[in-house]
C-alpha cells in the first residue's frame, strides 16, 4: 500500500519533484532537479500549506486524495505566492470551492492578479492565530525573504515552522523527506547556490526574521521549507548557520578568480594569479571561466570567499560582455565586504580594466593590488605583475587571521 510521508502524525508531505525543468526561473540550472514542497495538516479541520507548480498538479492532487479519501480541505495557507508554489491554487479552488484561503494583504493582491480570486479569504497579521482542533497555527510576517508577501506559519503542537523559501535548497528529494534520514552531502552546495541566486539580495531581511524568531517564546523541532529537505534538530543548526553566514555576507578565507578569455591569453594570466595566491598559503582558491562556468556557481563562490579577482579582455571598445553581465549580477545582490582585484587584456584599445575598476566603489569593496593590463599576449613582465597581484591578494587575506 502506498504511504504518503508524514512529518509527524497527521502532518503529511504532499510535495512533488521536478526533474524535467532545465533552469529554475529560466536562469539557474537544475542539475539535480528541485522539489516543490507542500504540507497537509489533518486535524478537526484540514489545512493545506502552500501548493505546487501547476505542471505537477495531477501528482499533487493524487497524494491529497489518497490521504483525505473525499474529505474536503478547510483552509489553504499561502506563505508564498511565487508561481512554483501558488501555481495550483486555481485548480485547488475548483476542486474545493468552499476552501478558505489564508494570507496577508499583499498575498491577496497577488492572488487576485495571478488567479482572479478575491473571495472567501481570511487575512492574517503578525501574531494572528487560528485553532484547527488540537493544533493552533500562528503567523509570522517575513517580507522580502524573498518576495514582499512572504510569511511563515508556526504549528505549536508539534513545534513546526513552515518557512516558505527560507532554508530552501535546489535538489529533488530522492525518497527521503527528513534531513536525518538522508545523505545531505549533495544538498549543502545546492543550498549555497540557491541562497546566492534566489535570496542573495535580501540578507538584511533574513537577519530581521532571525531576530524576530529568536524574540518569540517558541520552540522549533521541525522546519518545513518549500524547497529541499525538512529540517530537524539533527541538521537544522547547519542549515541555519549557512543562511546566517550568507545573509551577513560573512565569507571564508579564500579567493575566486573569474576570467573571460577569447583566445587563451587572459586565461594564462588568470592561472598565474591563482597559482600565486595558492603558493602564498591560501588553501581555498577557485577559478571560473565565464565561458564554461554557470553564473550560479560563480555567485555561490563569491558568497563563500573573501577575495574576488576579475579578469577579462577588451571587447568592441568595452568590456567582454559575460563579465559585464556577472558584474550586474553581483551588483543586484548587493554583496558586501569583499576584496576586489582586477586584470585585463587588449590588442589596440585598453578598456577592460577601466570598466571593471568602478565595481569597487559601487559595491564598497576594498581594491587590493595593482591592476594588471596585458597587451596582446603574456610576457615575462606581465606574468610577474600577475604573480605580484596574487601575492598581494594572499597577504591581504592572511592579514585577517587571528
Amino acid at each position: 500500500m502506498i504511504q504518503i510521508p508524514q512529518i509527524t502524525e497527521g502532518i503529511y508531505y504532499v510535495g512533488v519533484n521536478d526533474r524535467s525543468k532545465a533552469k529554475f526561473e529560466n536562469m539557474w540550472p537544475l542539475t539535480n532537479g528541485v522539489s516543490y514542497n507542500s504540507y497537509l495538516i489533518v486535524d478537526e479541520q484540514v489545512v493545506l500549506v502552500d501548493t505546487v507548480d501547476v505542471c505537477y498538479s495531477d501528482t499533487f492532487f493524487y497524494k491529497i486524495d489518497l490521504i483525505l479519501q473525499g474529505r474536503p480541505i478547510d483552509y489553504l495557507i499561502v506563505n508564498h505566492m511565487e508561481p512554483d508554489h501558488s501555481g495550483s491554487i486555481g485548480l485547488l479552488r475548483q476542486k474545493y470551492p468552499n476552501i478558505r484561503i489564508i494570507g496577508n494583504k499583499k498575498t491577496f493582491n497577488m492572488l487576485a492578479g495571478y488567479h482572479g480570486i478575491t473571495d472567501n479569504l481570511l487575512e492574517v497579521e503578525q501574531g494572528k492565530s487560528i485553532c484547527i482542533g488540537k493544533r493552533e497555527l500562528s503567523f509570522l510576517m517575513a517580507p522580502m525573504v524573498h518576495w514582499p508577501e512572504v510569511m511563515f506559519t508556526y504549528e505549536q503542537h508539534d513545534k513546526i515552522l513552515f518557512s516558505a523559501d527560507a532554508f530552501g535548497t535546489f535538489g529533488a528529494l530522492n525518497g527521503h523527506i527528513l534531513d536525518k534520514d538522508m545523505n545531505l552531502e549533495p544538498y549543502w552546495p545546492e543550498m549555497e547556490r540557491y541562497y546566492a541566486c534566489i535570496v542573495g539580495k535580501y540578507g538584511p531581511f533574513v537577519q530581521k526574521v532571525f531576530k524576530t524568531i529568536e524574540s518569540m517564546p517558541i520552540e522549533i523541532d521541525y522546519v518545513c521549507p518549500t524547497h529541499g529537505p525538512v529540517w530537524t534538530a539533527a541538521h537544522f543548526g547547519e542549515a541555519k548557520d549557512l543562511y546566517d553566514r550568507f545573509s551577513k555576507y560573512q565569507p571564508e578565507e579564500g579567493a575566486v578568480v573569474v576570467f573571460g578569455s577569447m583566445y587563451g591569453h587572459t586565461e594564462v594570466l588568470a592561472d598565474t594569479i591563482a597559482q600565486s595566491i595558492a603558493a602564498a598559503g591560501i588553501r581555498n582558491v577557485v577559478c571560473h571561466s565565464l565561458t564554461s562556468s554557470d553564473p550560479s556557481l560563480i555567485l555561490r563562490d563569491i558568497f563563500r570567499y573573501k577575495a574576488v579577482v576579475l579578469g577579462a579582455p577588451t571587447y568592441s571598445n568595452g568590456l567582454f560582455s559575460p563579465m559585464q553581465y556577472l558584474m550586474h549580477l553581483i551588483e543586484v545582490r548587493e554583496i558586501k565586504d569583499r576584496y576586489l582585484s582586477v586584470f585585463g587584456s587588449f590588442t589596440w584599445g585598453s578598456q577592460a580594466v577601466k570598466k571593471m575598476l568602478p565595481l569597487a566603489e559601487t559595491m564598497g569593496w576594498e581594491l587590493v593590488g595593482e591592476p594588471v593590463e596585458m597587451k596582446m599576449s603574456p610576457t615575462p613582465e606581465v606574468l610577474q605583475k600577475g604573480w605580484d597581484l596574487g601575492q598581494a591578494v594572499a597577504e591581504k587575506l592572511k592579514s585577517n587571521r587571528n
